[in-house]
């Protein structure tokens, strides 16, 4: 288990018991309680916990993990989920792109299949997206003006949607802390929340790409509504009900 992952092991206990010895994280790790008291000093520097004598605390009710800590959070099944995103993009086509490991994801994806005549192009809030295919001749980038969020990268705020606005869309890949049949799509952050729902209100389909560990939750600030979803691309972790219900909502169910 990488660093990465022990930190969002104890995060997520943290989420759910809020209080943990050292002892109890140990075992639940199979870690050292050396290892343990480093990782609590490290996540209490970076205001992510609370130490406490013997233990740490939840800082928070809501864990908006950064970015770079979630890119080992079902790895494989996001990696699939982006293979079957990218079957959809036709070449040349306009493709919108909101932040998230997910849709990082499905940016390479496409950016390997695409065809390096016709290429396609990316409109995103997503820095570290835009960064990574800038490089790539065929891809053209269009990035959304705004105030960068250091947890996902994105850009949000008000100068967003002077670029959303002047744009329209093939195609939208959504990115979504929480998606449930009948609240809709949601995020942790309302100014995400907002950038994201402009963006897919551009689109003539929207696609929303999550692991089976988000279906089912809700975030605090919604997206959209089910009704603005036409295709949920998730892994073989959906349960059949989770699909019906998506399915009785309007949504096609892709599991990858």
């Amino acid at each position: 288990m990488s660093r990465y992952e022990r930190w969002n092991a104890i995060l997520e206990l943290l989420s759910q018991e809020g209080r943990l010895s050292v002892e109890q994280a140990a075992e639940a790790l199979n870690v050292s309680t050396a290892t343990i008291r480093r990782d609590f000093d490290q996540l209490a520097q970076q205001q992510m916990l609370m130490r406490t004598r013997g233990g740490a605390v939840a800082q928070s009710v809501s864990y908006d993990l950064p970015l770079r800590y979630k890119t080992a959070r079902h790895a494989d099944e996001k990696q699939r989920i982006a293979e079957a995103a990218a079957e959809l993009v036709a070449p040349g086509a306009i493709v919108g792109m909101n932040g998230g490991t997910t849709t990082s994801e499905v940016a390479r994806a496409l950016a390997i299949r695409a065809d390096p005549e016709l290429g396609f192009t990316i409109v995103t809030n997503a820095l570290n997206i835009a960064a990574e295919l800038t490089v790539r001749q065929h891809v053209k980038i269009v990035l959304t003006g705004g105030v960068a969020r250091p947890q996902s990268y994105e850009l949000i705020g008000p100068l967003a949607s002077g670029v959303l606005e002047q744009v329209t869309l093939d195609i939208a890949f959504l990115g979504v802390d929480g998606i449930d049949a009948s609240a809709g799509a949601s995020a942790h952050h309302e100014g995400e929340a907002s950038v994201n729902n402009l963006l897919i209100g551009r689109a003539s389909q929207v696609v929303v790409v999550a692991d089976a560990s988000k279906i089912g939750r809700r975030a605090f600030a919604r997206i959209c509504p089910i009704g603005a979803v036409g295709t949920l691309i998730t892994d073989e972790g959906l349960s059949d009900e989770d699909a019906a219900r998506f399915t009785d909502a309007g949504v096609k169910v892709v599991r990858a």
